[in-house]
């Protein structure tokens, strides 16, 4: 091999684990002893912190230094990284979703092709549910590093782009931040063909492409990203606006709707929900499914739905011996629905 590839196959080596003999070097290097420390030294001119000790037991040690040199990573170390940030990123983590989001551009960008699509292909992996533990869908993660790429840069960028009512329309845009909203990421831009800010869910972009053409970020539409992002979910056409008061944590809610409202806590035990929907149906059994106490406050058709659910559950008690006690069971519950 050349020396340039034994170097980086050396410091892979050297980063798998924690001491190596030099004869154990040379022999996986198929080199001699001598050429092993020629090119440690080599790496240590570049600032590489290799430990070198003599005698018995000796040999190399890359020890953690001031700065970070760049990594060497096989292909299943690569897919692991770039899944872990994922996580981070997108889930519920102390670290810095921003932080993570950044590293996996840096990798993802400079993966060969197949690396990327055996990460993309890992997207259907089961993950743990329940205990809020939620997080953003990521369908394309080259999609998803290309746009945070374009936001770090000030890179235009062009794709297509899927809407609510499944047509699809060609978008050209000045990416400025994503932002993890309710388990979704969405992506915060100037629209150049609506001189307009626009919120784009970054599941339904498809083919984003950098076009080279930068330009100079503006102010934000908004004090808090995150904020602007639900108001302007919670300002999007449909036929109902459900809103409600539920007897019980925003945090809990939140994880239990999911995308589909906004939650906004009154104190540590209470929250006021907006569902926006086209079924009432739907908006009553996304509700009820929770669990908890709440109160509809409108629309009217949604009271009036309200109660004749509760009329018909009472009904459907009926028909056995132990009907009066589920009647009085749900006839409590009703009276929190009106």
């Amino acid at each position: 091999m050349s020396t340039s590839t034994r170097t980086l196959a050396l410091l892979g080596l050297l980063q798998s684990r924690r001491h190596w003999s030099g004869a154990d070097l040379a022999r996986r290097l198929d080199v001699s002893e001598r050429t092993v420390r020629r090119d440690v030294l080599g790496l240590q001119e570049l600032g590489y912190p290799i430990v070198t000790t003599r005698g018995t037991g000796g040999g190399y040690q890359l020890s953690a230094g001031a700065c970070l040199p760049p990594l060497v990573l096989g292909e299943e170390e690569a897919a692991a990284t770039v899944l872990g940030l994922k996580e981070i990123a997108t889930g519920v983590h102390p670290a810095s979703a921003e932080a993570a989001m950044s590293a996996m551009a840096k990798i993802v960008q400079v993966l060969p092709t197949r690396i990327r699509r055996r990460i993309d292909s890992l997207r259907t992996v089961a993950t743990p549910a329940g205990d809020g533990y939620h997080r953003a869908g990521i369908d394309d993660v080259t999609a998803l590093t290309t746009l945070a790429l374009a936001c770090r840069d000030a890179d235009t960028v062009s794709f297509s782009y899927r809407g609510s009512d499944a047509a699809t329309s060609q978008r050209t845009v000045q990416p400025h931040q994503i932002v993890n909203v309710e388990s979704r990421l969405y992506l915060v831009a100037w629209d150049l063909d609506r001189t307009d800010w626009r919120t784009f869910r970054i599941d339904r972009i498809t083919q984003p492409r950098r076009t080279g053409a930068r330009f100079a970020p503006r102010r934000l539409p908004g004090a808090d990203p995150v904020e602007y992002v639900r108001d302007r979910i919670g300002s999007m056409p449909s036929r109902y606006r459900v809103h409600a008061t539920i007897q019980a944590s925003a945090e809990r809610v939140r994880a239990e709707i999911v995308h589909y409202g906004t939650v906004a806590a009154i104190d540590p035990g209470s929250c006021e929900v907006h569902i926006a929907a086209e079924s009432l149906d739907w908006a009553a059994f996304c509700l009820v499914s929770i669990g908890a106490p709440f109160i509809v406050h409108g629309p009217p058709e949604a009271t009036d739905l309200m109660k004749d659910w509760g009329s018909r559950l009472l009904t459907a008690t009926r028909a056995t011996g132990n009907g009066l006690v589920c009647n009085r069971s749900i006839g409590d519950r009703t009276q929190d629905f009106g």
